[in-house]
Formats: C-alpha cells, structure tokens, sequence
C-alpha cells in the first residue's frame, strides 16, 4: 500500500474519531439524565467498590473538564470530572466504577496495565520525538535516524494495542462490579453498557489509526530508499 493511500485511510480514520466522540458524548449526555435505582452518585459508587476490595489507600478527588475522569496509579488517586462526582445518573456511575476498575487492576497487578504504566516515559519520548528523528533521517538521507524514528513510533503503537485489554477489561469488572455491590439494576446495565461501549471504541479508533500511521511511516521509508 502506498503512502498516498494510506494517509487517505489515516484521513478516514480521524473523521471516524470524531464521530466516535461525538457517540461518547451523545451517550453519556442521554444517560446523564437518568437517575440510577440505587441514588448513588458516582464517588459514592467508587468509594463502595473500592472499601468492598479492600483498598482502604485509593483516595477519590473531583476534578475539572468533562469526561476527564481517569485512575493515577503513581498516587493512588482517583480524579473524577464534576459531571460524574456529583451525579446519580447511569451515565455518571458507569464511568466512576469504570475508573474504579483500574485502581482493582492495579491493586491485583493486571499485568496488561503494569506494562502500560511502565511505559508511560518511553511513549512520551517516542512521542515527541518519533517524528522529527524521522524526518530529520529523510531530508539527511541517513538511514539509521530514518529507522530510529520508526521504532520510537512502534512505541507508541504497542502503547495503544496495550491500553484496549486494559480499558475493555476495567468495562467488564465495571458492569459486573455496579450489580453485585447493589449500585445498580441488572435492567439498568445495558445503559450502562451503551456508555462504557461508546467509551471503549475510542481506544479502538486510536489503535487502527496509530497502526495506519506506523505503516505509511514504513512506506514513506521504502519510498526514500528506492529513489536514492
């Protein structure tokens, strides 16, 4: 495949992106507006799966930004947005209990989230500098640099393969988790499953996207050589 092709693919992918947000909020926006059976709010509903496993040491803080909720394993904090610390609502619940999955992940040793966690730094350096190396090997016409700055992109690529067992897996204990510590109905769960799905094909999306881009990268190499 050539580069032109897929950087159309890579085009295609980003418009699927916003779609899929634009899903997410349209999600969690209609079940924002329906009250859970138990009237828990969503730190509440946290704060109970995290007693009832035992982690005493998790602390749970609200943040600002919407659907900026995320688990800081290096703290053991759990952020979540005001939309879902305060609220009842399905919406709310899912994603506060989803979050609470990943300090049980981490609390258990998961082993897909230790590896992601370990290569924060290395995906952070891969990040910023995956592209200039790249280009910078390109215009030199230097081959190693060229290379150098794939491999540092294949970084970020394993990091995104990586984070889908860890989100899709923190879903599933949610879904199971929310009814069997009361919180919610088994009539309530395919809101609340409808919210988490929406969620979790963001990191499908980021995925195939990052592997798109790893392939024309790849190409564009090939495309290099052949013309020297």
């Amino acid at each position: 495949m050539n580069p032109d092709t897929l950087y159309l693919l890579i085009i295609v992918m980003f418009f699927i992106s916003l779609i899929v947000q634009g899903s997410v909020s349209s999600k969690f926006n209609k079940y924002s507006k329906v009250q859970v059976s138990s009237r828990l709010t969503g730190m509440e509903a946290a704060s109970r799966l995290l007693q009832n496993a035992g982690l005493h040491d998790v602390k749970i803080e609200r943040i600002h930004g919407t659907l900026s909720d995320h688990y800081d394993p290096t703290s053991k904090t759990l952020r979540l947005s005001e939309a879902v610390y305060d609220s009842d609502s399905i919406a709310a619940v899912s994603v506060a209990t989803h979050e609470a999955g990943h300090a049980i992940q981490h609390a258990e040793g998961y082993q897909p989230l230790m590896l992601r966690n370990s290569s924060v730094f290395m995906v952070n350096f891969g990040s910023k500098l995956s592209w200039p190396i790249f280009f910078l090997g390109l215009i030199l016409g230097f081959a190693p640099l060229v290379h150098v700055g794939i491999a540092l992109y294949v970084l970020i690529v394993l990091f995104t393969l990586i984070t889908l067992p860890v989100e899709f897996n923190a879903s599933n204990r949610a879904m199971h988790l929310m009814t069997a510590n009361g919180i919610m109905a088994e009539s309530e769960k395919p809101m609340a499953s409808s919210v988490l799905s929406a969620a979790a094909m963001t990191y499908v999306v980021s995925a195939v996207s990052a592997i798109l881009q790893l392939l024309r990268l790849i190409a564009i190499a090939r495309g290099g050589r052949r013309r020297d």
